[in-house]
């Protein structure tokens, strides 16, 4: 794909996945600039996750969803939508903000893998019952991407990073499938947790 220059590039400690909602306080000079800019052009930005060891050159681009609030100061509360994958190829610094020149990222093609789909829809269906005691729509939940399923939990951000840089949607379900039985466990071990506690005041680490 062919490379985009001037790209607007908002580093944070947060992992954006595409359909991803991601409510945003602006309050920097030159995030309000770019902010206004995206506003007025009806453009996107890119948000891209500023670890500890620096900035990862995979990120997600989003589109202003809504604005929520101006204040006199100029600051914004928003909320982005995450719309596609992109890769920094270079920064760049004459801007009054953060930017760079981007290439956005296709998947690789592939023949569609349905025993993969199948467990993730599966495991997300089993997830969103036990977190919420209600049985999601099968059918909505059967037309649902890796991305749709993932942006609705809270993952680590290293997880969220891993399904970001996976070009293949067979891979990203498979990943999507192993974080949400692990989460199905962790609510588990939490519920029988909770449960001994309310039986005698203590919490039993032993079987």
């Amino acid at each position: 794909m062919a490379l985009v220059k001037d790209f607007p590039l908002f580093p944070l400690g947060l992992v954006a996945l595409p359909s991803e909602l991601v409510p945003l306080h602006i309050f920097e000079e030159r995030y309000k600039t770019m902010i206004a800019r995206c506003l007025e052009e009806e453009s996107e930005f890119g948000i891209v996750w500023l670890a500890d060891d620096g900035l990862r050159p995979i990120g997600c681009a989003c589109e202003i969803a809504e604005v929520l609030e101006r204040m006199p100061d100029g600051r914004v509360n928003l909320v982005a939508r995450g719309t596609r994958p992109f890769r920094i190829e270079a920064r760049q610094d004459q801007l009054a903000y953060p930017a760079g020149t981007v290439e956005f990222l296709a998947d690789r093609p592939e023949d569609p893998d349905a025993d993969a789909a199948d467990a993730a829809h599966a495991a997300y269906a089993d997830l969103v019952e036990q977190a919420t005691d209600k049985v999601p729509d099968a059918e909505e939940v059967a037309g649902m991407t890796a991305y749709e399923m993932a942006a609705t939990v809270e993952f680590g951000l290293e997880a969220k990073q891993g399904l970001l840089d996976l070009r293949s949607e067979s891979a990203r379900l498979r990943l999507v499938t192993r974080l949400f039985r692990a989460a199905i466990k962790r609510l588990d071990f939490i519920d029988r947790a909770q449960a001994r506690a309310r039986s005698n005041g203590k919490v039993h680490f032993t079987a």
